[in-house]
């Protein structure tokens, strides 16, 4: 009988161990190093000359960008963003942009981006040759620059980057963003969306199986979503990151609702978008629109937000900043007069940094806050 029951035991814990996620948090702090250039040391496989000739590049992005954009807009979220929004934040059409999330919510308890964008394998780098860790490393700083440069990225680049990528683009640009704003990383895990929205985290069965797939586009949409969790230095207060690869048009979230449905999850949010090609306007993405209107209590948004013409029935009161014209590109043309009027009318608030897109006129930045007014 105790043979048998010992048996039992050790079967139950061999089962439960084997649905244990994967931990990739030793990956993702060699990454840290060689990818995203925080301090510490590259392992022995890799020549330091590599790292320190593209940390010389990117730092000198990171630096500008953190001298700049980041001193102005930290100091214009703080004093704009009230202590009571929600501490539960989604970001569509995100691209690899946590930096900009960390800088509206530094004290959010979640985070969730959304994009075409996987977060890609942070096993990638162990198979890379010389020349190919190079050539890897150039593409994350022409877009992490480009990033910090101009705060908004091209989608095609961000596409190209990191779906065929041989390094994990998207979440460099998110280990990035933890150095810049001095959080460290506590836990890395993947995960996959079941039909009804839970996350279903990656085992060591899964890592295994996908690792067996040659083609680097084929792997990295395995390793599509992730979930970073992190602290700020020195605090207990552990925080919680997601990335999730989604098409949020209608027909896409019809076949598969599973991200939607996570998002619904969540209760009532906060939120933010920027540089988001004027998506919400579309009529096939009606059903993302819809998800803004009923769950978003709180906004920050460039001319892509969600637009008076819906927001405004719907109970939603904006306040502008900046200045702006007309759209910067012809999927805003629609709207632009819609946007243009609200500016028009409201008191001049003028901004020091770009969010997102510029105005397509003077190319100035702009940014609207968007809240649901309080019941009567």
């Amino acid at each position: 009988m105790r043979g048998l029951l010992l048996s039992l035991i050790l079967a139950t814990a061999s089962t439960a161990n084997a649905d244990a996620p994967h931990e990739f948090i030793a990956d993702a702090k060699v990454l840290l190093v060689v990818g995203a250039c925080a301090d510490g040391t590259p392992p022995e496989t890799i020549k330091p000359a590599i790292v320190e000739a593209h940390c010389k590049i990117l730092k000198k992005s990171q630096d500008e960008y953190k001298a700049g954009w980041m001193t102005e807009a930290d100091a214009f979220f703080a004093a704009n963003v009230p202590k009571t929004v929600a501490k539960t934040v989604v970001y569509p059409f995100a691209g690899g942009d946590l930096s900009t999330a960390l800088t509206v919510y530094p004290d959010a308890d979640e985070i969730t981006t959304l994009s075409l964008e996987p977060a890609g394998d942070p096993l990638d780098l162990g198979r890379l040759s010389e020349s190919q860790l190079k050539s890897a490393l150039a593409t994350v700083e022409k877009e992490l620059g480009s990033l910090y440069r101009s705060n908004f990225s091209v989608t095609m680049n961000m596409i190209g980057a990191m779906r065929s990528g041989t390094l994990p683009t998207q979440l460099i640009f998110s280990l990035s963003a933890l150095s810049l704003h001095g959080y460290e990383p506590t836990s890395l895990r993947y995960f996959k969306l079941s039909t009804d929205g839970d996350v279903v985290y990656m085992t060591d069965a899964d890592v295994t199986a996908a690792e067996k797939i040659s083609n680097a586009g084929a792997r990295n949409r395995e390793f599509a979503n992730v979930e970073l969790r992190f602290h700020k230095t020195g605090s207990a207060h552990e925080q919680v990151y997601r990335h999730i690869l989604a098409n949020l048009d209608d027909a896409h979230i019809k076949k598969d609702g599973s991200a939607l449905a996570h998002l619904e999850k969540k209760g009532h949010v906060a939120a933010m978008t920027k540089a988001a090609s004027y998506l919400l306007t579309f009529d096939d993405f009606k059903k993302m629109r819809q998800y803004v209107i009923d769950h978003v209590d709180w906004m920050v948004s460039d001319s892509t937000g969600l637009a008076p013409t819906y927001g405004v029935p719907a109970g939603f009161e904006y306040e502008t900043h900046g200045a702006f014209a007309t759209s910067n590109m012809a999927a805003g043309g629609p709207i632009a007069p819609v946007w243009k009027k609200l500016f028009d009318e409201q008191p001049k608030r003028p901004i020091k940094f770009r969010f997102g897109y510029p105005d397509g006129k003077a190319h100035s930045g702009h940014l609207i806050i968007m809240r649901r007014k309080a019941a009567a």
